[in-house]
């Protein structure tokens, strides 16, 4: 296993020059997935008045920004990848912040919902606490975060170019629940399948009224 040194910045530039590099294949590839079931799980139990302030948390070129903003929605786009910034401010109109996952810094208390769709995998283990305190930070009180990453038995390492953490859920639900979250919702896409044709794991979470204090992972 093939772990980074803690906020070790090869572990990003080197993720996020294989996403530059095949920006365009990446667009038409995932352009037209159908996401509806994440969507409908992330927005239902966000609570308060629409439009909602929403933060698409490695927001790719922008599919899902472009549909939260349809709705009428004040959608945020969060990216590393500065092609992938350009095409999502392109194809939704919206504003996104070009960062690094492992320096990411934002306000406190703007968003009503995080939503992190196939992103939080490529964030180390070493690192992941203290991004999910920075998002915590960023939700009003009861914000919702919304997680969908490919699921394994806990192994971290590269694949091909692309650094990711695949989460089983008892260590995934232990993890994000010391970071100061409340377990809504679990499932396994695609549905309708049997369970090993099912690698995607997506969890809802809400944010707590307070933290047990963050502990380290490793």
């Amino acid at each position: 296993m093939d772990f980074p040194l803690r906020g070790e910045p090869a572990v990003s530039a080197r993720t996020l020059a294989h996403y530059e590099a095949n920006a365009a294949a990446f667009w038409e590839g995932t352009k037209d997935h159908d996401v509806t079931q994440n969507y409908a799980a992330f927005l239902g139990p966000i609570e308060g008045p629409q439009p909602f302030a929403i933060l698409d948390f490695g927001c790719g070129p922008g599919r899902d920004l472009a549909y939260f903003r349809s709705l009428g929605h004040e959608a945020v786009g969060l990216e590393g990848c500065p092609t992938f910034c350009a095409m999502a401010r392109q194809h939704s109109g919206c504003e996104v912040i070009e960062q690094d996952f492992l320096s990411v810094s934002l306000p406190e208390g703007r968003f009503d919902g995080v939503f992190a769709n196939a992103s939080l995998f490529h964030v180390p283990s070493h690192d992941l606490l203290r991004v999910l305190d920075v998002l915590r930070g960023s939700l009003k009180p009861r914000g919702v975060l919304f997680s969908s990453n490919p699921r394994g038995q806990n192994d971290e390492g590269w694949h091909g170019d692309r650094y990711g953490c695949h989460w089983e859920i008892e260590a995934w639900r232990a993890l994000v629940a010391s970071a100061g979250f409340d377990e809504l919702a679990h499932y396994y896409r695609p549905t309708g399948k049997p369970r090993d044709q099912q690698p995607w794991l997506a969890t809802v979470w809400r944010k707590s009224a307070s933290r047990a204090g963050l502990r380290p992972l490793l």
